[in-house]
């Protein structure tokens, strides 16, 4: 997605075992690899972690005032 994934959409990347296409490659985008996951990120279940990378989506989205 070169022009950016927006909030709630399913990337692009994402195999249908939740699974990253390109994890490991060289054309993985820096984002990916650099995303650090932590236990606040994480929670204690599926629902909780998409919670956090949702708001985290929305807070960095270009024209809002987190980004």
């Amino acid at each position: 997605m070169p022009a950016g994934k927006p909030a709630g959409v399913r990337c692009a990347q994402l195999l249908p075992d939740a699974k990253c296409a390109v994890f490991g490659r060289p054309d993985r985008p820096a984002f990916c690899g650099g995303l650090q996951p932590s236990a606040e990120m994480c929670g204690d279940s599926r629902e909780s972690a998409l919670r956090w990378l949702t708001q985290l989506e929305i807070l960095t989205a270009p024209g809002t005032l987190g980004a």
